[in-house]
């Protein structure tokens, strides 16, 4: 979780840092492609390609054209709102995948999960304060986001009980990859040395984040794990402060406590579930 948490947090500089010089559809394409060379070696290491082959292709390509669309606008809201405030919006993404479970995989919805919704819900309203007319186009941008992850975990969740890790990042790489190719082509912009090197710490981060996560869960239950990730809040704004001098202010704080106190209770409700071995 060390890892995926620095990787998380060095992404997020990465970025905003490459959106300087480059369009997000370039920023997401070269991360896939560089992803999926650096995915390679572990592949090979499994069995190889044909241990990668599915029958619910429609599945993989409708969970990562949601995916991409939710990363994009992860990236684009990076360039306009504080790096903490995207992160703290982005919590919410565990209430909206509690909602999708419920409402299509059948999972049950305890006192708990409809508290921790609404008080993700309330969170969020006390972030964006839509009552002052100042609401920030990156905020809801970042809030739309949110949600397209919290669809995108929500089918994870369906497909992970006939895909191994390994095939649900493979096809996420092929499918995005595929998805973002055109737009790249007509914005393509040359990137500088600088830029490229944003890129590849992107291309690297966004693969391996994946990877040490999956083997986090692997050692410990995800009532151990999970919370370890709220850390992101604190450690993102920290950075953001050091880094561009931002400060959050006192309605962003306190949205984001009620976010992490909603996704407290969203593990609560959840039975610990056996750590399994992930691909």
């Amino acid at each position: 979780m060390a890892g995926w948490l620095s990787l998380m947090l060095v992404m997020a500089v990465a970025g905003r840092e490459s959106a300087r010089e480059l369009n997000v559809f370039q920023i997401m394409e070269v991360r896939s492609v560089l992803g999926f060379l650096l995915l390679y070696p572990l592949i090979r290491r499994h069995g190889g390609f044909a241990t990668l082959k599915t029958s619910r292709l429609r599945q993989h390509i409708a969970r990562n054209l949601i995916h991409y669309g939710a990363q994009l606008g992860w990236f684009f809201a990076l360039t306009l709102i504080p790096i903490g405030q995207v992160v703290a919006i982005e919590f919410t993404m565990p209430i909206w995948t509690a909602i999708l479970a419920a409402a299509f995989l059948g999972e049950r919805m305890t006192i708990w999960k409809i508290t921790a919704i609404l008080l993700g819900i309330i969170g969020v309203i006390v972030i964006v304060r839509p009552a002052t007319g100042e609401v920030n186009p990156g905020q809801l941008i970042a809030l739309g986001a949110a949600l397209g992850f919290g669809v995108s975990m929500a089918l994870v969740k369906s497909l992970t009980r006939t895909e191994s890790a390994l095939a649900i990042i493979f096809w996420m790489l092929v499918v995005q990859s595929a998805a973002g190719f055109f737009p790249t082509l007509y914005l393509w912009v040359w990137p500088s040395a600088h830029a490229w090197g944003w890129m590849v710490v992107i291309a690297v981060c966004g693969t391996f984040s994946h990877y040490c996560l999956a083997n986090a869960m692997r050692y410990a239950d995800a009532t151990v794990v999970v919370p370890m990730d709220f850390l992101r809040v604190p450690l993102t704004a920290t950075a953001g402060w050091l880094i561009y001098g931002e400060r959050l202010d006192t309605f962003t704080l306190l949205g984001a406590a009620l976010i992490l106190t909603g996704n407290l209770l969203n593990l609560k409700a959840g039975s610990p579930v056996p750590a399994r071995a992930a691909g």
